[in-house]
């Protein structure tokens, strides 16, 4: 891989097994797999077209922590919810974290990946080094299963540095421990509103 500009990977790993007081059965993981790196538009002043650096990073990245996702889930059927999510230093635009995931030269190898049907969730940000990296997932095949709203976070204490960017995936391998709040589909139906066209439109 040549990417001179990343500083380093970071993995997160956590394992769920009870809740409530109730045992968890089976586990819930929940992983993530961030990349820090350069800024290639700091110190720069405004730049205007951000093409060439999303065309020439985006796709490595996107392709580096999917594998590296795959990998610690132990495959891509293994997950059932999904996300995305970027961090930009303090001395970094808001849009140069989000430039790296809102681009399909990214998100479309782990939608690709794990075969997902729905959107990658996604949250994009800006901290010191030590924030809290937050990655919203949802069901890969039904975006209205709301036993599967999760979300990963974990913090790398000295990413992002103030002129970095973290790039990052999250998963699950279930929902959450013990769901009873229904579904999107459960509200429509009480509500009297049409489950394929609830805004009335």
């Amino acid at each position: 891989m040549s990417l001179p500009e990343l500083r380093k990977i970071v993995t997160y790993d956590e394992e769920i097994l009870s809740d409530g007081g109730r045992a968890c059965t089976p586990p819930l993981r929940m992983i993530g797999v961030a990349a820090v790196v350069a800024n290639p538009w700091a110190g720069r002043g405004f730049v205007e077209d951000l093409q060439p650096d999303i065309r020439r990073m985006a796709p490595v990245l996107g392709r580096l922590l999917t594998d590296r996702l795959i990998a610690l889930a132990g495959s891509g059927d293994a997950i059932e919810a999904y996300g995305k999510a970027s961090l930009a230093g303090t001395a970094c635009e808001l849009e140069h974290g989000s430039a790296l995931i809102h681009t399909l030269r990214f998100g479309n190898f782990y939608r690709e990946a794990v075969k997902a049907k729905t959107y990658l969730g996604f949250t994009n940000g800006r901290g010191p080094a030590g924030s809290q990296i937050q990655i919203p997932l949802m069901d890969k095949h039904d975006s209205g299963r709301r036993s599967h709203y999760l979300t990963v976070q974990f913090s790398i204490p000295d990413g992002p540095g103030h002129d970095e960017l973290v790039v990052a995936f999250g998963a699950a391998t279930r929902g959450r421990p013990h769901p009873r709040i229904g579904d999107r589909y459960s509200d429509l139906k009480e509500m009297g509103l049409d489950i394929e066209n609830p805004a009335g439109v």
